[in-house]
């Protein structure tokens, strides 16, 4: 074995020693279309395995972001990685699996062959056996053999899901997945996602349906005229909870207890609590019986959380703080 082969295998197995590298890295990111700015200095990281929501208003420079990505469009300013690699490095892309928000598949074509022309577009062998799997997957396993003409708008969006999944992708790019599905279609794209979470595979998901993002995503990026206006995960981004309680019997020594809980407020018999973000699980329990050992007779108690819907609002209206950028 010469010296140069000791040393290529000594790399080899130094590489194989480190973490996989992220899914996503993009730093800087800057696009301009003629005199209206829609990228201005985005930077994320998505990581292996981790659900990430994109989340802002109508010309945000979301569907901007999500084509620098892919080499879609390329950035004035900026870098990006995907899965360790340039983002045009084909093999980084051939990795990737995407769904556009609109897109079109040739009518004449059956769910089956769309998903055999992809396979062939991609470069990779799929056994025939496991895009029909990936039929089934999305609740099209029945009708494989129609042509996509007669498909309704749900169904399309559905054989989309299938066909950025077909090459088995490590990284997986959803632009708005959801938005002509039913209920049940939701929930079978929310069921997917976790899905490919167990798996591994790394998702970022742009999407106006902020339930389903709540429900899915591990962090949020929101961004607001072409700039991260706030980064984190749910519970960062969230912050404070709330307990909301109706009581009677509260006396001096009752309501001094529930103050030292968090701030309070009151109107009637209901009374509000809130409590810091880092609070441990065992406080509200604690806090009823306590309440109750002091003679307050408890009706009602209700935790609850900020909604992500009311705290994107929040901060589209009031802008970027220091804390947030």
């Amino acid at each position: 074995m010469t010296g140069q082969a000791t040393r290529q295998e000594a790399a080899q197995r130094a590489l194989a020693g480190l973490p996989p590298s992220a899914a996503v890295w993009c730093s800087g990111l800057h696009k301009r279309y003629r005199r209206r700015t829609a990228v201005d200095g985005v930077s994320f990281t998505v990581e292996r395995g981790e659900v990430m929501g994109l989340l802002g208003p109508n010309g945000a420079g979301k569907t901007s972001v999500i084509k620098m990505l892919l080499g879609l469009v390329r950035p004035d300013a900026g870098e990006v990685l995907l899965l360790g690699r340039p983002a045009r490095d084909p093999y980084a892309r051939a990795r990737v699996g995407y769904l556009p928000e609109l897109f079109r598949y040739q009518p004449w074509l059956t769910a089956a062959e769309v998903l055999a022309l992809h396979v062939r577009l991609a470069g990779v062998a799929v056994p025939a056996g496991e895009r029909q799997e990936g039929l089934a997957a999305v609740g099209l396993g029945d009708r494989a053999g129609d042509r996509v003409g007669g498909f309704s708008k749900g169904m399309q969006q559905r054989l989309g899901l299938a066909v950025a999944l077909v090459a088995r992708p490590e990284l997986v790019i959803l632009d708005e997945p959801t938005s002509a599905l039913d209920p049940l279609g939701r929930a079978d794209v929310r069921d997917l996602l976790l899905s490919l979470k167990a798996r591994g595979v790394a998702v970022l998901l742009n999407s106006h349906l902020i339930g389903e993002v709540e429900r899915v995503c591990d962090r949020v990026v929101i961004l607001d005229k072409g700039r991260v206006a706030a980064a984190g995960t749910l519970p960062e981004l969230l912050g404070q909870r709330e307990l909301r309680l109706r009581l009677d019997r509260v006396g001096p020594e009752a309501r001094a207890r529930l103050a030292a809980a968090g701030r309070l407020t009151r109107g009637g018999d209901a009374y509000t609590v809130t409590l810091p973000a880092e609070l441990d699980d065992a406080a509200v329990p604690d806090l009823v019986a306590d309440l109750v050992g002091l003679g307050v007779r408890v009706h009602a108690v209700e935790p609850g959380r900020i909604s992500l819907e009311e705290r994107l609002l929040d901060i589209l209206r009031t802008g970027p703080s220091e804390e947030r950028s």
